[in-house]
Parts: C-alpha cells; structure tokens; sequence
C-alpha cells in the first residue's frame, strides 16, 4: 500500500503526478482523508444519467472518500463536510489542498 500525502496544490493533479512517479496505473483507493479549502464535485441530474451537474465550491470542508485508479487517474467519489453540519457527495474533480492536507491510501492491483 502506498500512502501519498498531499499537503499543498490542486489534489487530483498531484495525485496523478504521485501515481506516475510510483508506476502506479491500476489500484483501489480505499481512503482519502483530509481537507481542503475549495473543491469541484458532480452529480447526475435525476432525469438523465449520461449527463453531470459540476458545481465548484469556493469554501472549505472536510473530506472522505473511495475510488480507483484506471490507467493511471484517479477517479474518487467523496463526501465534503461544509459548515453547518452540512455534506455535498459525488465524483470529485478537483479540490485545492492549502491549509490543512490531504492523505491517500492507494492498493495497487
């Protein structure tokens, strides 16, 4: 298992860069940990499955999530913890790590 922290920068392209310099392509994501000071997710419109609503967040949250890395990018679904006790979930595009960190726990397959 490898563990890739990620203390500053856009979250999905170090992650990316992270896998390459390990020669990871192929892995399961079984935790991401941390949190960051604004983030993009998506979700799908309830009449149409083939399309995503992405909204971008310009506040910080906490975060947890899952996923995988398919041919060396890492496709993560989270859920962010925003303030008021609030969640927004769904597939994260990007995220900007900056005061706090991030931590991945990637099993390569």
């Amino acid at each position: 298992m490898h563990v890739i922290h990620i203390d500053q920068g856009p979250l999905i392209a170090t992650l990316t860069e992270r896998l390459a310099d390990l020669g990871v392509t192929s892995a399961a994501i079984v935790s991401l940990i941390g949190a960051v000071d604004e983030f993009t997710v998506s979700t799908m419109p309830a009449d149409d499955a083939s399309t995503d609503i992405v909204t971008t967040y310009t506040r910080p949250a906490e975060m947890h999530g899952a996923g995988e890395v398919v041919n060396g990018e890492p496709h993560l679904h989270v859920t962010m913890a925003i303030e008021g006790d609030q969640g927004i979930a769904g597939h994260l595009h990007e995220a900007e790590v900056g005061h706090w960190f991030a931590r991945v726990y990637v099993l390569p397959t």
